[in-house]
């Protein structure tokens, strides 16, 4: 009887701590844009061969646009005739508002980019890194077949064995380069599979008892979803175990995350899609080479790029009557913090032949690894 009780606790602990919430923004159709800043840099941060546009060059572009049946896409130029050492232009936005403990974010989608060098992520991040959390609730590279969820912390934070959730645990100390992360076993959740099943949602609850993911395909939405309006509130009792599950008793997730902005990115190779492990198994046979940027990145971007975009009918921002989302991290929830953390790469000239960073002087466009820079590995973005 007391073992019983004592599973039941267990279970119990693992689950989401509320039910219902308050729709506070919706972002979708013409005005998606408006309330979400465009990076305007190179990729400085995983070494990607790319340039993020500003916001009036990616609308000039045609790498961020609203089509005619009011579905928001941002992608990769897929038009220019890239030459060697230099970088092919793409889009990173971040959320003006942000998030805290007790909020559900849901996207819906029905395009992701991919394709070789292609590395596309929607994720969540606190002001600093990692002292403020990250979330990571889309995110692959080249021809990967699933998802991949993943949580990066400082130490202190894990995902314990035996949770509640319908995923493949990796990692499980969140502190980690890779993050705590776990797979999808939906086939459908990633790359041409998603595109041909009509797209899908997520749905990830940030809450005091944990943090919590759901992935449905088109075709089997729950109706709390399918019901739900631009207008009205969500009811999440009805969504099941989660793919990927985070409970608090071995995070606290208020002392670990603060309030979170949201972000869309798509980089190209870079330190996860780019690097021989994970790149040759996928695409050694992408081009001649058999390397990620003179393959991919160099050259014309069609046909290589015609897959490399996001389509997204909505992304909805719930609460539990807390807090609306503000411009700037509210103080009662940042968790405090010092100065931002920089990890110096290992050197690792002639592993990247990419091009060359405003601030690389090695020669042949070859990155220099050696630099200072926020980081989080090759399963997750600052």
């Amino acid at each position: 009887m007391l073992t019983t009780t004592l599973l039941s606790l267990s279970f119990l602990s693992l689950l989401p701590s509320s039910s219902s919430y308050d729709l506070v923004r919706e972002y979708s159709g013409p005005t998606f844009f408006d309330r979400w800043d465009f990076y305007g840099s190179w990729d400085n941060l995983t070494l990607g061969d790319v340039w993020w546009l500003d916001r009036s060059s990616a609308f000039r572009e045609n790498l961020a646009y609203v089509d005619q049946n009011n579905r928001v896409i941002m992608k990769v130029d897929n038009v220019t005739d890239i030459p060697f050492n230099e970088k092919r232009n793409s889009v990173r936005i971040t959320s003006q508002d942000w998030y805290g403990v007790g909020s559900v974010w849901i996207i819906d989608l029905t395009h992701l980019p991919y394709g070789c060098s292609v590395w596309p992520a929607f994720w969540s991040k606190g002001p600093q890194w990692p002292d403020n959390g990250e979330i990571d609730i889309i995110e692959g590279v080249n021809l990967m077949g699933a998802n991949r969820y993943a949580l990066h912390t400082l130490p202190g934070c894990s995902q314990p064995q035996g949770v509640l959730q319908t995923g493949v645990p990796g990692v499980t100390d969140c502190s980690q380069p890779t993050g705590c992360f776990v797979t999808e076993t939906r086939p459908d959740s990633f790359g041409e599979a998603f595109a041909t099943a009509g797209g899908g949602v997520w749905a990830t609850q940030f809450d005091v008892a944990g943090i919590f993911i759901w992935f449905w395909n088109r075709a089997n939405l729950p109706r709390s979803i399918l019901e739900a309006t631009s207008t009205s509130s969500i009811d999440i009792s009805e969504w099941g175990p989660p793919s990927a599950s985070y409970p608090a008793p071995v995070c606290d997730i208020p002392r670990f995350f603060s309030a979170q902005q949201l972000v869309f990115d798509i980089t190209l190779c870079g330190v996860w899609a780019g690097i021989p492990s994970e790149y040759d198994p996928q695409c050694s046979n992408a081009g001649q080479t058999g390397r990620c940027y003179n393959d991919n990145v160099v050259g014309p971007g069609s046909p290589k790029y015609d897959d490399a975009y996001f389509e997204i009918n909505y992304v909805r921002a719930y609460t539990t009557g807390g807090p609306a989302p503000t411009a700037t991290p509210s103080s009662g929830w940042v968790y405090p913090n010092g100065s931002s953390t920089a990890m110096t790469l290992p050197t690792a000239t002639g592993v990247f032949s990419g091009a060359r960073n405003p601030i690389d002087t090695s020669p042949n466009g070859v990155a220099s690894l050696g630099m200072s820079c926020q980081f989080v590995s090759w399963s997750g973005l600052i």
